[in-house]
């Protein structure tokens, strides 16, 4: 006998932007359109009878069905994503499972398997991109590596890589780009400097590390994630602000430019797993890690 059940598609969509709290955020997650997670939950709505969420101001607000629903489903999806991370584990049983936000990923962690592979031959990994953020049991993952700042989760074993040096970058193609090469830092505080919902930080303690007030920060364009602020970097849009280490290759090429320099404005590199985890390869990770980064 058949057992009914919402369609999955839609569920994901409505659990996404409950648990984001933005249609927006769950559309750059799930990588479809704001309007396909919108068309979604109206069709859980349509086919329950009741709304999910109702308008508060200029956002959204769950109903209580939402609110049941939201929770429902992300046991349920939780539950899915760590049975179906065991899974895994179990067919590639010798790979240790490395999870780190997409930027870094794919700026500076994939550049590097060549060289980690030739260091550490017997160290396997299997790559997890995680652009939801992590839960204190690291579900699915046996280590993560991140950049932040304390304090971190208390359950979680920290080993500290090195420190975060984060600076403002833009295009050589960016219409006030020869005007800002010599000027002094000051001069950001008359532009609309692109930022990310990840780190809404980074720029007011950028300015305080440079003296500047904060209060004079003006804020462009907003991005939830930190590739899609670089590329918009890249295409001559504005002035983001980044890691040095995930932008040394374009600062390399020429594709980007960083006329103040990075500072240390308090993050750092950490690799991360449960507390209690002694797997020996993920201190040998942490310490080849540390080196690469030195």
């Amino acid at each position: 006998m058949s057992r009914p059940l919402p369609p999955l598609n839609a569920l994901r969509a409505f659990e996404a932007a409950a648990r984001l709290g933005s249609v927006s955020r769950a559309a750059a997650e799930l990588h479809v359109t704001h309007g396909a997670v919108s068309r979604h939950v109206r069709s859980l709505e349509d086919a329950l009878g009741r709304p999910l969420f109702v308008r508060e101001g200029r956002g959204l607000a769950l109903t209580a069905d939402g609110v049941r629903l939201r929770d429902v489903a992300g046991d349920a999806f939780s539950t899915l994503q760590s049975g179906w991370a065991a899974l895994q584990r179990e067919r590639h049983p010798s790979a240790l499972v490395l999870g780190c936000p997409g930027s870094l990923l794919a700026r500076w962690v994939i550049p590097r398997l060549a060289p980690l592979a030739t260091d550490l031959p017997q160290l396997k990994l299997h790559l997890s991109a995680q652009e939801s953020g992590f839960d204190a049991a690291l579900t699915g993952l046996d280590a993560a590596l991140l950049l932040g700042e304390a304090p971190w989760p208390v359950g979680w074993e920290v080993h500290t890589l090195a420190p975060e040096r984060i600076g403002p970058v833009l295009s050589p193609r960016y219409a006030h780009a020869a005007r800002l090469q010599d000027a002094p830092a000051r001069a950001l505080a008359g532009e609309a400097v692109l930022h990310t919902t990840s780190r809404p930080q980074a720029w007011p303690r950028w300015f305080a590390a440079q003296g500047l007030d904060a209060g004079t920060l003006r804020t462009g364009a907003t991005f939830d994630h930190l590739t899609y602020l670089l590329e918009a970097a890249v295409a001559g849009l504005g002035v983001a602000i980044a890691p040095q280490e995930l932008v040394q290759a374009d600062l390399d090429s020429g594709r980007l430019l960083a006329p103040w320099g990075f500072v240390d404005t308090g993050g750092e590199w950490a690799l991360c797993a449960v507390r209690g985890n002694q797997d020996p390869r993920i201190a040998a990770l942490a310490a080849w890690l540390r080196t690469t980064l030195a």
